[in-house]
């Protein structure tokens, strides 16, 4: 008889080893370590903010998107010159940005947030308000010519013809002719009718600050009414929001948004004068018309640059530019730049919220910057209840200013 050699206690240990190392054979392989989740992208207003100021509180200020009644518009605190008065206009345009004046007194007011545009009726006595078109995306430039509101959005183009007499008329599609960039930042629109007949349209930079992806941006083109003939008339334009022709020599001058995130004082934002078409104004490598932009740099970057007519202001958000040309204010005001400033979020201390003037010469020279309309911001506090953006002059030489902030539209006035 052949006789075990292994006892008892030493069979049981060597049989939990081979359950062991088959339960260890059987076990899946352990799993990978998760990668560890994207950082979300920081928001558009962020880019170029340099590391310096990563715990900054600065952000854009968010507008009011709600009806204002006419009550809770403090408008005894708006200042103008001896002789001048302003009065609530009218009310119920929540996000109301760029006017343009139709048929019957009519009035179309295009806005950006809100994604509505306004038409605004008037009696004489009173003014009343509808909505034309809702669910756009930023439809702040609107148009108005031979009995038809143009509206341009970031994607798309319409056009509502006999609107004036016909509350009902439908939009016609234009977006396939005009060739929008697809770019949203910067992408929303101030669009007017020139001298010329032409429908002018600018294309902001889609960045803070950047190499531009293609050349389509930071461009002020314009085109035949029905979306044909387009031709670049301006280069180098970061974000103009606000343009219109002197009434002498015909040419374009347009306010300019300078970058963020350079510091409190620089850059300013500008006011150009487009003395011939297909002129370079700077962007991306020179601001100002001579400071280079120290993140996106370039050899010489200010050579061969359109330099501003004026220095707007750092961060001023420079809005709604409409040279007067009316009989009703005082003869010294005829043919001023009257220039809606928004108000700066990119500051320490705000500048800005409110209209000046820009007193030059047809040549750009000795320009002086005026302060016109204020009262809207409190120094002292540094609070704000108003931002003034665009400026339309009406039949009688009144000068119309829309709120943002309140959705609201003043008239200002002279004399008795």
């Amino acid at each position: 008889m052949i006789k075990s050699l292994a006892r008892p206690g030493v069979l049981g240990a060597v049989a939990a080893l081979v359950l062991t190392a088959c339960a260890q054979k059987a076990a899946p392989p352990a799993a990978a370590p998760a990668a560890p989740a994207a950082a979300a992208p920081q928001p558009a207003w962020k880019q170029g903010m340099p590391a310096s100021m990563a715990s900054s509180t600065l952000a854009p200020l968010a507008g009011k998107m709600t009806v204002t009644p006419a009550d809770q518009i403090p408008i005894n605190r708006i200042k103008l010159p001896p002789g001048f008065k302003v009065e609530i206009w009218a009310t119920g345009l929540p996000g109301g940005r760029a006017m343009a004046m139709g048929d019957n007194g009519k009035i179309y007011v295009g806005t950006r947030g809100i994604g509505r545009v306004y038409e605004v009726s008037d009696t004489g006595s009173a003014r009343s308000v509808r909505t034309v078109v809702d669910k756009l995306n930023q439809p702040a430039g609107v148009a108005y010519r031979n009995g038809s509101l143009y509206v341009m959005a970031i994607d798309k183009v319409l056009r509502f013809d006999g609107i004036a007499t016909n509350p009902n008329a439908q939009p016609v599609d234009m977006t396939a002719a005009f060739k929008l960039p697809k770019e949203p930042h910067h992408n929303w629109k101030y669009i007017a009718f020139g001298p010329d007949g032409k429908l002018y349209v600018p294309f902001g930079a889609p960045c803070n600050i950047c190499e531009l992806p293609t050349p389509e941006y930071a461009q002020i083109r314009r085109y035949n009414p029905d979306g044909s003939g387009m031709e670049v008339v301006a280069t180098g334009v970061r974000n103009t929001v606000g343009f219109d022709w002197h009434p002498q020599t015909r040419e374009l001058w347009f306010s300019n948004h300078g970058r963020d995130w350079m510091g409190d004082d620089t850059p300013n934002d500008t006011m150009h004068r487009m003395r011939a078409t297909g002129l370079n104004h700077g962007f991306p490598h020179c601001h100002e018309g001579k400071i280079p932009d120290p993140d996106v740099k370039k050899a010489n970057a200010c050579a061969g640059v359109e330099p501003p007519v004026a220095l707007m202001g750092p961060h001023a958000a420079s809005m709604g530019v409409t040279f007067y040309t009316g009989t009703m204010f005082p003869p010294e005001y005829r043919g001023v730049l009257f220039n809606a400033r928004k108000g700066s979020w990119n500051r320490t201390k705000k500048i800005g919220y409110d209209v000046v003037m820009v007193k030059a010469t047809a040549d750009r020279k000795n320009a002086q910057v005026v302060p016109f309309m204020t009262g809207f911001m409190n120094e002292a506090d540094q609070s704000f209840w108003g931002r003034p953006a665009y400026l339309l002059q009406m039949k009688d030489g009144s000068l119309l200013v829309s709120d943002e902030q309140l959705g609201a539209i003043y008239r200002v006035s002279y004399g008795s």
